[in-house]
């Protein structure tokens, strides 16, 4: 059925509140009524709005997809050339220029409107003419506030907050109910019925489209379909046995969600066929569009690149516009309303599998005092929010019945041995299941005798942690590692548990890592009883600047976080592959956390899936599924969750010793000097040799 389906009567129902809002709107440019300086903002996002209502009449009569490809491109550099790099500096959406034409108290709210106006470029592609509406219409309510003279700017701030308020079910509804429904087809469509060798149909998104994009897709269109297969049922059986592994049933499960990023399209394609014989229908939708959906730290659904990094770090945090308790309460109201009316497609809803990519350079943001930021109490309540949706969301969509999956190819911009680098991600994707089974299992049976593990750096690294491990009350058959292969983290190739936190403290340090888009320098965080007292970085010369960046990044808002996670990574090929391309510092942390011992604050390994018995392969079920924060879900799931989890990892050149110490005082060596000595596992070690 052809997505557009959906919005026919609905946009027959507004047509005349839009036509009767841009006809306001077209006079802007001819006539503006506005005192200074705001006549030639009004003019630059009035000219816009007329673009989107001129993108959107050619879509919807069918003339977009007819331009030929060089008339799609100057589609695409008129619809996202403002944000661009090079015209940045002077365009309303940064918060530093419209705070220098603006003032500081208009400045960060009007670079804030003209960025969620912005969005209408994805709701013009969808045919969703109500959501363009209700922005023309916001639009036109505060421009008619000006008149003759500037109004108080708090006059404009509460119809924001009216705004969203008032449009909550709009925003969030609709985003429930693409995450899990089938039926809403726009990305599917493009996917499955388009000529993929024709590289128009990356325009027919309405995202930013760079040439990285038709580079990879173009890659794709010349691997062999014997490759092609290889790479998609990775990911798919990775899927499967996730369900397997974890002990929940495939059965019943109807859809999955697929993730991915421009250019992996036939990938997907494969992927989506491969899925269909499981019975499994994709669900393909945006990244989140309106402020009130999206997170600062990731982006969930399919996207270009970036057109600018330094543009979407300024806007993280536009949410503060309206962000109270009385919206929050607001919000979690239409979420559970929203999830009651999909409930049917939740139940039947298996989780996302997500194809990531790696190879672009590391942004180095700027903090710019010109940006909107969260006060005190909004960090406060945004913790409190995302951990309310949260408990709404596993309800209706329990966690305990879903799986995942993800995996990571390179993308062009990684360098001029993309295709190399891109063979050998295919190869470390697929290494032998049963051989790294074995191997893993001699470690975690040495893990198993200990009480707890030191972790130690080596050279300049002073890292110097105790990882306090649980119990086992009947060793025979109980397990406190995981025996993690290929599944639902593609590659393979770690043993993790979730640490006991009493007990556990020490120095975490690490000279450089990737952590979402951005690169941490010297990053060291300090645990007491399991929990973070301590952290910093020397990103900025600002040490404040630095435990600023941490706390939004890796703390996500909070004061403090539990150690969730303790791993070592046993994949040392991919450590050997990172190491002679050179390219440590462009792998995601999906690679890098197979890379060496890895740590995790937030959640524990086994949020909201606690009470679902785990066994390793050779039957003995993990234990360590909660800790002394997380057991709280038995009384209060409040206090339990943090509606985060974030890997930190100590690559092997940086590592001293990794060893267990049982309950006699006697040392269990694991690693020394950077290399394994677990007998057994000796075959790790050869990948590196050269390192």
């Amino acid at each position: 059925m052809d997505y557009r389906v959906f919005f026919e009567e609905m946009n027959k129902g507004i047509r005349e509140r839009f036509d009767r809002a841009m006809d306001k709107i077209g006079a802007i440019g001819q006539e503006v009524n506005a005192p200074e300086p705001f006549t030639r903002y009004f003019v630059k996002v009035s000219d816009f709005m007329v673009m989107i209502e001129e993108l959107y009449e050619a879509v919807e009569e069918g003339r977009y997809r007819t331009l030929l490809l060089p008339q799609l491109e100057e589609w695409n550099e008129m619809l996202y050339g403002d944000i661009m790099p090079d015209h940045y500096e002077e365009s309303y959406a940064n918060p530093a220029f419209a705070v220098a034409m603006l003032g500081d108290d208009w400045g960060p709210v009007m670079a804030a409107l003209y960025t969620e106006i912005r969005g209408q470029i994805a709701f013009a592609m969808e045919s969703r003419l109500t959501e363009i509406t209700v922005l023309n219409e916001l639009f036109v309510e505060i421009f008619d506030l000006f008149g003759e003279s500037v109004p108080d700017v708090g006059a404009v701030k509460e119809l924001l907050h009216r705004f969203y308020t008032d449009n909550r079910e709009l925003m969030v509804g609709w985003r429930t109910r693409e995450l899990l429904d089938p039926a809403l087809t726009f990305g599917k469509d493009i996917v499955m019925n388009c000529n993929l060798e024709d590289m128009r149909y990356l325009y027919y998104y309405g995202e930013y489209v760079s040439e990285e994009e038709a580079k990879i897709a173009d890659f794709l269109n010349h691997l062999p379909e014997e490759t092609i297969d290889k790479m998609a049922r990775t990911y798919t059986e990775g899927y499967r046995r996730g369900f397997e592994v974890m002990g929940k049933k495939l059965e019943g499960k109807k859809s999955v969600a697929v993730i991915y990023e421009l250019g992996f399209e036939r990938m997907v394609r494969r992927a989506v066929e491969l899925f269909g014989e499981m019975g499994l229908e994709a669900v393909i939708f945006r990244a989140p569009v309106w402020s009130v959906n999206k997170n600062p730290n990731r982006k969930r659904g399919f996207h270009g690149s970036s057109p600018n990094k330094q543009y979407e770090y300024d806007h993280r945090y536009d949410t503060a516009l309206y962000l109270d308790k009385a919206f929050t309460d607001h919000k979690e109201a239409a979420l559970k309303a929203a999830h009651e009316q999909w409930k049917r497609q939740g139940r039947e809803y298996g989780g996302p599998a997500v194809i990531e990519t790696f190879g672009e350079e590391g942004f180095a943001p700027r903090n710019k005092r010109e940006a909107l930021a969260l006060s005190p109490d909004q960090e406060k309540l945004t913790i409190a929010h995302a951990n309310a949706c949260t408990r709404i969301s596993n309800e209706y969509v329990p966690g305990d019945e879903t799986s995942f999956t993800i995996i990571a190819f390179p993308k062009p911009f990684i360098g001029e041995k993309f295709k190399e680098i891109f063979d050998e991600t295919i190869r470390i994707n697929t290494l032998d299941y049963e051989e790294y089974k074995k191997i893993q299992q001699a470690i975690i049976d040495r893990l198993d005798g200990a009480e707890y593990v030191v972790v130690t750096g080596k050279g300049a690294n002073r890292m110097n942690l105790r990882v306090s491990l649980h119990s086992l009350h009947d060793p025979k058959r109980q397990t406190n590692f995981e025996n993690c292969v290929a599944d639902v983290n593609i590659p393979l190739g770690e043993v993790f548990t979730s640490p006991v936190l009493a007990g556990t403290e020490g120095i975490l340090e690490v000279s450089s890592v990737y952590i979402g888009n951005f690169q941490f320098k010297n990053l060291v965080m300090e645990f007491k009883d399991g929990k973070v007292i301590y952290y910093g970085c020397d990103n900025f010369e600002d040490k404040e600047a630095g435990r600023a960046l941490v706390k939004q990044v890796i703390m996500k808002n909070h004061d403090t976080l539990p150690m969730g996670e303790f791993a070592i990574g046993t994949n040392t090929v991919a450590y050997a592959m990172a190491q002679r391309f050179d390219i440590v510092d462009k792998l995601p942390i999906l690679i890098v956390e197979k890379m060496g011992p890895h740590f995790a604050v937030g959640d524990t390994c086994y949020s909201w899936s606690e009470d679902t018995v785990i066994c390793n392969p050779d039957g003995k079920e993990v234990i360590a599924r909660d800790n002394e924060i997380s057991i709280l879900r038995k009384e209060d799931p409040g206090k339990a969750y943090f509606s985060c989890h974030t890997d930190i990892t100590i690559p092997y050149r940086e590592l001293g010793e990794i060893y267990g110490v049982d309950r006699h005082g006697e040392k269990l060596p694991v690693i020394a000097d950077g290399r394994f000595v677990v007998p057994g596992a000796e075959k790790l070690n050869e990948a590196l040799k050269d390192c």
